[in-house]
C-alpha cells in the first residue's frame, strides 16, 4: 500500500510526505518522553505556577 504512494510522488508531494514524517517522529518522541517521566517530576511541574519557592522545591531538587 505504501509502495503505491511512493511510486506516484511528484515534485511538490515530497514536501507533504516529509512533513507528515516529521510530525509522526515528533509525536512519537514526545509520547515516549511523557510515558517515561517520573511521577514526582510531573507533580512538581504541575504545582510550579501555584506555589512560591518553599521547602518542597528544595526537597525535590535534592532528590
Amino acid at each position: 500500500m505504501f509502495k503505491q504512494f511512493t511510486e506516484n510522488i511528484s515534485g511538490n508531494q515530497i514536501y507533504l510526505i516529509a512533513s507528515l514524517g516529521i510530525f509522526l517522529v515528533f509525536f512519537i518522541v514526545v509520547t515516549v518522553l511523557m510515558l517515561r517521566m517520573k511521577k514526582t517530576h510531573n507533580t512538581y511541574m504541575s504545582d510550579l505556577p501555584l506555589h512560591d519557592t518553599d521547602d518542597s522545591t528544595v526537597k525535590y531538587l535534592q532528590l
